[in-house]
């Protein structure tokens, strides 16, 4: 076994999930190696837990996604039972082909949403039990970071395995001003030119507990104060399909245009999926020193350095904006001056500014 294997698994553990004696745990495994799984279960015996494993194939995975809608309703109806049961959760997935759901045709796919990920996952998993979820290095993987396999993997185990303890405490400042903040302005290259209200909505740094690689701190905008134009900069996949160039114009919390480089019609029917699509329920702040570019892998993306997301769909819990949808879309934007530049500014104080955090409290962050 792979040594890197059992640190992973042990921080997963210890660090991420803090597993207890006599906890529950599901171990979701999408196309990993059996050793990787095996770490997990032995990691979690160590501290005295319950580990239970469910393997999965992504392609089994989206064949099911296709079943009727009394075969998703059944498989959720079991599986959310099993989850009800657990105290915690770490899921990693692996994949041989990153557009492998495209098979799905995208009602059926919203269909699966509602009746499986959506009772499973974003109301039972992520609400009420000590999650974490992380990819697994791939040769898929790789090739859209344009880089060889063994390179890839090596990048991998270096971003996963940070010094999160470190990395917690220079992000407290980072929490206290936005707790603090009402108004946040963005801008950047283009017509990039945004405001919005963060005022007494919840905030979450994430220093390696729900997603590894980790390196963020996230809130939501107040629903209806989101004005003015983005211009996103790193291409992204939803449901196997590639976006670039995605440009949004805010009008009182509302996306009323959305365009991008090429399938203008595909984004604004995921953004017609329901009413809350067009609106966002995360706007967050990256800062994982060893992630530089986007990989079109949002688990690594979203914790660019020098990057932000501004997310359209639901909100978590934690940072309650009263927004509701089947989607939860992570779009990033990286300022720093090799993608364009850009500000962030709090109340008028400039926060961070090309990338890089401006005042003296908060230059721990800049890795």
């Amino acid at each position: 076994m792979d040594p890197r294997y059992q640190q992973l698994a042990d921080l997963l553990v210890r660090h991420s999930t803090k597993l207890q004696k006599g906890e529950h745990v599901l171990i979701e495994a999408f196309d990993i190696p059996v050793e990787m799984t095996i770490a997990l279960i032995r990691a979690a015996r160590a501290v005295g837990a319950h580990p239970h494993v469910a393997e999965r194939s992504n392609r089994i995975v989206a064949e099911l996604y296709r079943n009727d809608e009394a075969g998703l309703a059944m498989w959720g109806d079991n599986d959310l039972h099993r989850m009800k049961s657990m105290q915690a959760y770490i899921g990693i997935r692996g994949g041989h082909n990153v557009s492998e759901q495209t098979i799905v045709p995208g009602d059926q796919m919203k269909r699966a949403a509602r009746l499986y990920q959506k009772p499973v996952h974003f109301e039972q998993r992520v609400n009420h039990t000590k999650w974490c979820v992380l990819r697994w290095p791939t040769p898929s993987m790789a090739q859209l970071a344009g880089k060889s396999t063994e390179e890839f993997e090596d990048f991998y185990f270096r971003v996963c395995c940070v010094d999160y303890a470190k990395m917690a405490a220079a992000c407290e400042p980072l929490a206290a001003r936005m707790r603090k903040a009402d108004t946040v302005h963005i801008k950047g290259p283009g017509d990039t030119d945004l405001t919005f209200s963060i005022k007494a909505v919840g905030v979450v740094p994430c220093c390696g507990d729900k997603n590894i690689p980790d390196g963020e701190c996230f809130t939501a905008p107040v629903r209806d104060s989101v004005n003015g134009v983005l211009q996103y900069n790193t291409p992204t996949v939803y449901n196997g399909q590639s976006f670039e160039n995605i440009r949004f114009v805010f009008k009182h919390g509302k996306i009323v245009e959305a365009s991008c480089q090429g399938d203008s019609k595909k984004l604004n029917e995921i953004l017609d999926t329901d009413e809350g699509a067009r609106y966002i329920g995360e706007f967050a702040i990256g800062f994982n020193p060893h992630i530089t570019h986007a990989m079109k892998d949002i688990l690594f993306d979203e914790k660019i350095a020098g990057s932000f997301h501004f997310t359209p769909g639901r909100c978590y819990e934690d940072t309650e904006n009263h927004n509701r949808s089947e989607i939860h879309w992570d779009l990033v934007c990286i300022q720093r001056a090799d993608h364009g530049g850009g500000t962030i500014s709090f109340d008028g104080e400039v926060i961070r500014k090309n990338g890089l955090f401006v005042p003296a409290d908060l230059q721990g962050l800049n890795g």
